[in-house]
């Protein structure tokens, strides 16, 4: 499970990222990205772009402690990859 090493503040609304550029194969990109908190209350998805290669999220609110997200993509070439991330949020 992958981490990401930026913490985030409860009052910040802030965005994440993860490349999907190393598992695309031959040219393929993005065409679907779907984020969801699988764990932890009160951390909202405000939006949810993406680009031929990478996912994005924006991020807000939040509570003390450790979240975790999963990211499903879809790509042109009609693969779905699935990536769960760990966000940490600090105290104010």
């Amino acid at each position: 499970m992958l981490q990401w090493d930026a913490l985030k503040d409860p009052d910040e609304i802030k965005d994440y990222s993860l490349d999907w550029s190393e598992v695309l194969e031959g040219g393929d990109t993005l065409i679907d990205s779907e984020w969801t908190v699988t764990s932890g209350d009160n951390l909202t998805i405000v939006s949810q772009p993406y680009t031929s290669t990478h996912s994005i999220v924006w991020l807000s609110g939040g509570e003390i402690g450790t979240y975790h997200l999963l990211n499903r993509v879809e790509t042109f070439g009609g693969r779905i990859y699935d990536q769960t991330v760990k966000l940490k949020v600090k105290s104010k």
